[in-house]
């Protein structure tokens, strides 16, 4: 019965158009504060500020104080698997409304970050040349990096170290709504998302889960993936992007 109360709860609060909306914000990995989730919820900030109170004390999001600002977050990978699973679950199995495409949806389609991973047609190309070249095995039961994928990432300046001294899980498949194939989450997936950050190869598109491949990312993409045959070469959409 604790149980059964404990769904009811977490599904009345993801159920909840404002806040879906916030937390669907928070799963670009970011921090954000309240007053940007109510404008992107488009409620009141003290409409905002009961919505991720009810969520901090579920531990669905966490906050944390910088000067006279409160950053939320997803409080946890769990909580990050839990609202993609959802989102998949609408997309695959709920009968789906028409929706005129837009240049964002194609952007969130084309690359995207799912917590603090990469998803979207990009996540699944590089999950695709992984596997094709013997780097990562991936399987329904989860994943795992090989001796040669070792080498390769670990060159790329992915630091896979985490594997002896944290309880996360290393590397698992995650599939992706858009593309309906999976993409590489875990630790693995969140270290090659970092790194293509760090490289500049992506950049955040303001106010949304989208990436945008810089010309830098195209052609590290080619050298170190081999994308070229993967469907990268189309321009991404363009929308405005952050710095």
């Amino acid at each position: 019965m604790v149980a059964a109360a404990n769904l009811v709860e977490v599904a009345a609060l993801v159920g909840d158009t404002a806040r879906a909306t916030m937390l669907s914000a928070l799963m670009g990995g970011q921090s954000l504060t309240g007053s940007e989730l109510a404008f992107l919820a488009r409620i009141s900030r003290p409409t905002a500020s009961e919505h991720l109170s009810k969520m901090v004390e579920a531990r669905l999001i966490s906050v944390t104080r910088k000067r006279s600002y409160r950053y939320y977050r997803i409080a946890s990978p769990l909580v990050a698997s839990m609202l993609e699973s959802i989102k998949l679950v609408a997309a695959l199995e709920v009968p789906q409304r028409y929706q005129p495409r837009s240049a964002r949806d194609a952007a969130l389609r084309f690359g995207r970050t799912c917590y603090d991973h990469l998803a979207g047609r990009l996540g699944v190309a590089i999950a695709d040349s992984l596997i094709a070249s013997g780097c990562i095995v991936l399987d329904e039961d989860g994943g795992d990096v090989t001796d040669a994928g070792v080498r390769m990432l670990t060159e790329f300046g992915v630091d896979l170290s985490q594997k002896r001294k944290s309880k996360r899980i290393f590397c698992k498949p995650c599939l992706d709504w858009s593309e309906r194939r999976h993409h590489i989450a875990g630790h693995v997936g969140a270290e090659i998302q970092r790194r293509c950050m760090e490289l500049n190869w992506l950049i955040r598109v303001d106010d949304t889960r989208a990436v945008q491949l810089t010309s830098a990312g195209q052609a590290g993409l080619r050298e170190n993936f081999g994308l070229d045959h993967l469907g990268l070469r189309d321009d991404p959409p363009d929308l405005k992007v952050g710095a």
